[in-house]
Parts: C-alpha cells; structure tokens; sequence
C-alpha cells in the first residue's frame, strides 16, 4: 500500500483492483515478469478463476471460462485507454503483477473477493499451489453446465 503496508489474501472467484476516486485508475500490466500494457487508464481490471468468470468478470463484458480449461480470465474494467485491449485469457500458472501507477492521486482499491485493501501501491498474483478445495453444491446444479449456458445467452 502507499503507507507501505502488505496483505495477502485467498481467493477463489478473482481478484480487482478498483478506482477509489473520481480518476481513472492507471495500472501496469506484467505476465510472467513481461510488461504487457505499460498504461492501462481504466476504472480497474480483474483477474477471474473459471469458477468466478461466471460472475463479476462477465458483467464486465470478459469471457466465460470453461471449468477445467486451465486458464484465467485478465479483463480491464470499462477500459479507456488503450482503446483496442479487452483482456487475455491466461495460463493457470501465469504469474500477474499490477502497479498503480500515480497511487497516491489516483487511489486504487484491491479485494480478493471479499477482503478489500485500500490505497494499493502492486499487487502479486499467482496460483497457490499447496492448497486443494472442495466446492460443494446441490444435485442438479452444474457450475460446468451453468459455464456452458451464460456463453449462450441471449
């Protein structure tokens, strides 16, 4: 964070970063230690699991992704600048690091799920690899098959 704080956080659906302020957030994109977007002017970007592509990432106009595809839906939030960039579709293992750039005039918010972080400065992303979950849901209803029918929707 700005005041030189650092959290760590789980989560299973995505990871945001979101303005604070009336300003444009401007976020440096980096993949596996590759600067991939030098200036991202947004109003933030997500990084959703397949399990939570289906929720915040697909209201922000990102693609659904299928369980078990072994990737990661990267999709900025009402991106202004640049104009052409709607995401990427990522390895499972891709490393992903955001830096806010301007932090301090242009605050940005970070929730892994639920647990928020103001006034961030970077934040690391990657798989944990020593950590397996278990969803539980009721009979009859498919997560898999629910991925299938939000990419047909009309």
């Amino acid at each position: 964070t700005t005041d030189g704080a650092q959290y760590s956080a789980l989560a299973i659906n995505e990871v945001s970063l979101i303005r604070q302020m009336h300003n444009a957030a401007h976020i440096r994109v980096e993949v596996d230690g590759k600067h991939q977007v030098d200036e991202l002017v947004c109003d933030g970007i997500l990084l959703a699991t397949p399990v939570g592509s289906t929720a915040y990432n697909l209201s922000a106009y990102g693609p659904v992704v299928p369980l078990g595809a072994g990737l990661m839906a990267l999709t900025p939030i009402s991106p202004f600048r640049p104009r052409r960039w709607r995401g990427a579709l990522l390895n499972e293992s891709a490393k992903v690091n955001l830096e806010v750039l301007e932090p301090e005039f242009r605050p940005v918010a970070a929730s892994a799920d639920s647990a928020e972080h103001r006034h961030i400065k970077t934040v690391s992303i990657a798989q944990a690899q020593d950590i397996t979950l278990r969803l539980l849901y009721d009979q009859g209803y498919s997560l898999a098959d629910r991925a299938i029918a939000e990419q047909f929707r009309t």
